[in-house]
């Protein structure tokens, strides 16, 4: 038992592997619909690919989104508008009127009467006034004073609106009722048997009377509309049991499409057991546990960098879940076209961080999660791996900002090629494309420019590099390199050309040439401290090592990789940049200060250790180039005769010798690499040390 947990133990990092991959399994099928899937891809215009379809279940056709718009704007143009009619306004108004008649004769005429006769025929002919007036506003308040709404106008030619009058609507036509202007015309056409006197002091004051008493009611007309197109039915038809909905063959005509789209709605609102359940949560296990395993072995196979590094593992599973949770509440939520998504944001981000085809084979099994779920699943996925191929393929140099909006550009023209395609194939007519759906695919490439700020983010927080801040690394400019530059100059052009050197071989190889610039930039950092003990540095004939044994002076060329680490971690350099710091030179001999001690000492038996750097080996193609670059250009400056024999016979021993020391064995390079890595490390050496044509003076 012992035994067993101590082998347990032992495989920590790969059950922690594990774990983390079942849960990323698990997240994602939660979050799949838990209802059944219409497994049939068909397209209007085409034949039905498949066996005989009959209806499994009696289901309702569906009108079409065309057909359901068309009868609402139908609804819309015949429903009548509403107004309610006001029966206390007449009271107020009628009472407005012989208070103001009242003002009127005591001001005017019974100030100036004489006695008491003339007060009571005053009164008297008040009273008759009063009756003609009360009279006529009666009959228009009855009738009604409208005020037209101007949707009134342009919505109803037919003049036809539903008068609310003691809670009970009726429809009438507009011309029914008064308007102010028809209600004074009515008003003088009274007074003409009348008096000219009469008139003249009864028109003015009728005339203030009148109001409106009939007022449009938006809220009663907005229930009624709603309620009307409420009531339109969402289904013309219906398919029974065991009916015929499409025979293989077929060509699928609108009817046929609609019959197949009802099908699929209806299936995905069907209700079912909890066995049911259960049988459609482990069909989702199994499909997204085998595309995931399809991702894990690609890694294993391919990556096994990116397999054993379990932060780099937990990146993937996260930005996958997180893509696919993204889709699936769009889906959910059903407020814009599933387009706007901006899948291609996820080999955006791990393009950034990991190689093309780990962002490629990340992004298509991403598609084939998120594809149960895509609406016109092929459509869909053909034209989201067309746009993340783009976007991968375009940002293979991230070395510029501007790289980030031709990416966003290209992603956008990918998108609108392949939609007009497929729109092409479809409706087999140019003018049928629905162009309004580009504001989608623009919207999605706007969107994607945020995977930069989440590239800048998930750097930060797993300890990443993207190439961005390579090249911040790689500037001269930086404070370190300026540093290196004016106390340690040799050394400083040293690491200018081992980088030149070293990128050309790994990018020729294989591998990250900005990583390894950077790596190149940094690895002799530990030179600023003590600079004059390192022969490049040396510009006059005094060589500090004369007055130190050779014990101490090996172990000061040796503490300039200790104090390189403590410098560069001083100053908060990636521990990624460290690694070159620590391997650039193994863990090889001092050969000049081991053979000047044997030479020097032949009685005595020199302590290896103290010749010797510490190491680590190199262990990634990157470092191990970084320490061939580094010994053979440290080399090469020793030449006497640059001629072709001897850096070709110099290039052979440095990393012969370097083989010979086992210096490679940890790092993921092969025979054939080195051979090509020496073959352009000549060809480069000749063509900084040809000579040059001596100019006459």
């Amino acid at each position: 038992m012992k035994n067993y947990f101590v082998r347990l133990s032992n495989q920590h990092e790969n059950i922690s592997k594990i774990v983390l991959i079942v849960i990323t399994v698990l997240l994602i099928v939660i979050a799949l619909p838990k209802e059944t899937q219409f497994n049939y891809t068909f397209q209007k215009g085409k034949p039905w690919a498949f066996e005989n379809l009959m209806a499994p279940f009696d289901f309702a056709i569906n009108k079409t989104e065309a057909e359901l718009n068309e009868e609402k704007a139908t609804v819309m143009k015949n429903s009548h508008p509403f107004y309610r009619f006001d029966e206390k306004l007449a009271e107020q108004k009628i009472y407005l009127f012989k208070n103001e008649l009242a003002d009127v004769w005591n001001k005017r005429f019974r100030s100036a009467a004489k006695n008491y006769k003339e007060i009571e025929q005053q009164e008297k002919l008040q009273q008759v006034q009063e009756t003609i007036g009360v009279q006529i506003l009666k009959v228009i308040y009855e009738k009604g004073i409208i005020l037209i709404n101007d949707k009134t106008k342009s919505n109803n030619p037919d003049g036809i609106i539903t008068i609310v009058k003691a809670n009970i609507a009726e429809e009438h036509n507009l011309n029914d009722y008064y308007t102010i202007q028809t209600a004074f015309s009515f008003i003088q056409s009274q007074l003409e048997n009348i008096s000219s006197a009469d008139q003249t002091l009864l028109a003015p004051l009728l005339e203030n009377a009148l109001s409106h008493n009939i007022l449009y009611d938006d809220q009663a007309t907005r229930q009624w509309t709603k309620q009307l197109i409420d009531k339109i039915s969402l289904s013309h038809g219906l398919v029974q049991k065991d009916e015929v909905v499409v025979l293989k063959g077929e060509i699928i005509d609108d009817v046929r499409f609609q019959k197949l789209e009802s099908l699929r709605a209806e299936m995905k609102n069907q209700e079912f057991s909890s066995s049911a359940r259960w049988m459609m949560l482990m069909g989702h296990f199994i499909l997204v546990s085998l595309a995931m395993t399809m991702l894990v072995l690609f890694l294993f196979l391919f990556r096994k960098d990116i397999f054993d590094d379990n932060r780099r593992i937990v990146l993937l599973m996260l930005l996958i879940v997180m893509i696919t949770y993204l889709f699936l509440w769009a889906r959910k939520a059903n407020l814009f076209d599933m387009y706007l998504v901006p899948v291609c944001i996820l080999p955006i981000i791990i393009r950034a961080f990991f190689d093309t085809r780990t962002a490629l084979f990340t992004h298509i099994v991403t598609l084939l999660i998120i594809g149960f779920e895509a609406p016109s699943g092929f459509e869909f996925m053909f034209i989201q791996t067309i746009a993340g191929m783009v976007s991968i393929f375009t940002i293979l140099n991230m070395s510029r900002r501007v790289q980030f909006f031709i990416t966003v550009l290209m992603i956008f023209l990918s998108y609108t090629i392949s939609f007009i395609g497929v729109s092409i194939l479809h409706e087999a007519n140019f003018k049928s494309i629905d162009w309004m759906n580009l504001k989608w695919f623009l919207g999605n490439s706007i969107i994607t420019l945020f995977a930069f700020p989440l590239i800048f983010i998930f750097e930060k927080s797993f300890g990443f590099l993207s190439d961005v801040s390579l090249m911040e690394l790689s500037d001269s400019n930086s404070p370190l390199m300026r540093e290196l530059s004016m106390k340690a100059p040799g050394s400083f052009q040293h690491s200018l050309q081992v980088a030149n050197l070293a990128e050309a071989a790994i990018f020729h190889i294989g591998g990250n040439p900005l990583l390894i610039r950077a790596g190149a930039m940094y690895h002799d950092i530990g030179k600023i401290d003590m600079p004059m003990y390192f022969i490049e540095n040396q510009n006059t004939n005094s060589n500090p090592h004369d007055d130190l044994s050779f014990e101490e002076s090996a172990r000061i060329i040796k503490s300039h990789v200790i104090r390189g680490i403590e410098k560069a971690r001083k100053h908060k350099i990636p521990e990624q940049i460290i690694d070159f710091i620590r391997t650039h030179h193994g863990t090889v001999r001092l050969q000049y200060f081991y053979q000047s001690f044997l030479k020097n000492f032949p009685e005595k038996v020199p302590d290896e250790i103290l010749f010797r750097y510490p190491g680590p080996l190199p262990f990634s193609r990157e470092t191990a180039v970084l320490m061939m670059a580094d010994s053979v250009e440290a080399s090469s400056r020793s030449l006497k005769n640059a001629d072709a024999d001897s850096i070709s016979n110099l290039v052979d021993f440095i990393i012969d010798n370097q083989i010979a020391q086992k210096q490679f064995d940890n790092a993921p390079i092969t025979l054939k690499d080195i051979s090509e890595i020496k073959k352009l490390f000549k060809k480069m050496l000749m063509s900084i040390y040809h000579i040059r044509v001596e100019y006459p003076r």
